[in-house]
């Protein structure tokens, strides 16, 4: 047996496909750069910077995204859509004809009717309904659309939350941020495309998954940030390394990877390049970020913010705007504790007005202070959670309400979406949708749209099917195009 025959025999199949010529992730990267929906035009520059700004499907009316995510479900009962019959009913049976075949999460399907104790009024000129509990979002009611016709299919917490972000109900794939930043880049070359805060008692349930990639590459999933001068775990340099010594290691690391790159092609290997590259400039511009001395008391006292080293929904959404000025393409802010059941601290009480409390003059800033910036322009702000809750209540004493699917109420506002319109009606209880019902994969391909981007074209091959953001439906809700 001659040399190169016992070479060959010994070779693994691995070390095979590793030193072809054209190796697996070769084959797989260009078919990546031959598909027209990835703007195969650009792959240069998304290969040694996966986050390089990509040019849209068509001309886009937004560039960016601010999603104000209230974990646990608001009650649109007590917010958005006020409902007459409901108050007449209150304390009476639901007609069974509402509740055959339902699932509810604790609910049994003789719960009775709840009216609302809040006070609704008309605000703006467009007359934009809403409650008592939302003063500040009112005042700005003419440059919001509000859809009261939402339908989700998942009536349990992690997985709604999964199917709001991510299209699908279980585990392992890409969540909108991830979507958006895969699709048209960043244009910030000192921070994450895509970054996730939280505010409230906890995080979300569903955790990281929310934010995740999935099967994209990881660079494109959402980069969490923490309260505090070290927003980044693991960001600060090591002690006893000097910054020269830290940039000598960025470059030898960089012409390793690069030089790996070149020989197989994987993407994940131009993700990791991109995050050494990235997390080294962020050792400044991070601090930088998160320091709001440099804000005028006007614009704290905008946004409620009394301690500017105390975490809150109000110092994430000033972030937010600082994130949007620099670049970051998609910003999502969880607030937790709307789960409003109606057990001791979550009851439509003291606990929703603590809630709205914490959210609305802040929310209402940031559309203020984005439009005084020349953002709101092509910013979308999203407002809005995993599903909304029941006519029914649980348990009447205490005041709380369960789980509801059917029909929900969010709200849009900025880049490209017309204000002071309402889509969409529920019935005399406000539980199923009777006109224009919006599905969460309609919103989802809605944003897409805005952003330039065609939901049925961005899609990417994984396991021979390709998939994307909204599965197999969405359809555009042009009520609130612009």
């Amino acid at each position: 047996m001659s040399l190169e025959q016992l070479i060959v025999r010994e070779q693994t199949r691995r070390h095979f496909f590793s030193n072809a010529g054209l190796s697996i992730g070769s084959i797989g990267l260009a078919s990546l750069m031959a598909n027209g929906d990835l703007h195969a035009a650009d792959q240069s520059d998304r290969k040694t910077n996966p986050l390089a700004p990509q040019e849209p499907h068509f001309d886009a009316k937004a560039k960016r995204v601010i999603y104000l995510f209230m974990a646990g479900g608001p009650s649109q009962l007590e917010l958005f859509d006020y409902k007459p019959k409901l108050q007449e009913m209150d304390g009476e049976v639901i007609p069974e004809s509402y509740v055959e075949g339902k699932n509810f999460a604790f609910l049994k399907k003789d719960a009775q009717l709840l009216g609302t104790k809040r006070k609704f009024q008309k605000w703006g000129d467009s007359g934009q309904e809403m409650s008592e509990l939302l003063p500040h979002l009112g005042e700005l009611a003419d440059k919001i659309a509000i859809i009261r016709s939402m339908k989700t299919e998942v009536f349990n917490h992690g997985p709604a939350k999964l199917f709001m972000n991510t299209g699908f109900q279980r585990f392992g794939r890409p969540s909108m941020g991830a979507w958006v930043t895969y699709g048209i880049g960043s244009e910030s070359n000192n921070l994450p495309g895509f970054v996730v805060m939280h505010s409230g008692p906890r995080g979300p349930r569903g955790g990281t998954p929310l934010w995740g990639s999935g099967f994209l590459p990881t660079t494109y999933q959402g980069v969490p940030f923490l309260n505090g001068a070290d927003p980044i775990l693991n960001l600060a340099t090591p002690k006893g390394i000097s910054s020269k010594g830290q940039g000598d290691f960025v470059d030898a690391v960089k012409d390793l990877n690069s030089a790996r790159l070149q020989q197989i092609g994987d993407p994940e290997i131009a993700t990791r390049i991109a995050t050494y590259e990235m997390a080294y400039r962020m050792q400044s511009s991070a601090p930088e970020l998160m320091d709001l001395k440099g804000e005028t008391q006007d614009t704290l006292d905008m946004y409620g913010i009394k301690d500017t080293g105390k975490p809150s929904f109000g110092r994430n959404c000033l972030l937010a705007r600082r994130l949007v000025e620099r670049g970051t393409r998609f910003v999502q802010l969880y607030h937790t504790d709307w789960d409003h059941h109606g057990n001791a601290g979550t009851n439509l009480n003291e606990a929703l007005d603590a809630r709205c409390g914490e959210v609305d003059q802040p929310a209402a800033a940031l559309i203020k202070d984005l439009e005084s910036r020349g953002l709101l322009e092509d910013t979308i702000v999203i407002w809005g959670g995993e599903f909304g809750r029941t006519p029914q209540g649980e348990p009447r004493d205490m005041l709380g309400r369960d789980h509801h699917i059917e029909a929900y109420s969010m709200w849009l506002c900025g880049g490209g979406i017309q204000g002071g319109v309402t889509v969409g009606k529920t019935d005399d209880l406000g539980y199923y949708s009777v006109e224009d019902q919006v599905h969460v994969h309609d919103l989802q391909a809605t944003v897409l749209h805005l952003l330039g981007l065609d939901h049925e074209k961005l899609t990417y091959r994984f396991q021979g099917r390709d998939f994307r953001l909204t599965d197999v439906g969405g359809h555009l809700v042009k009520q609130i195009i612009a």
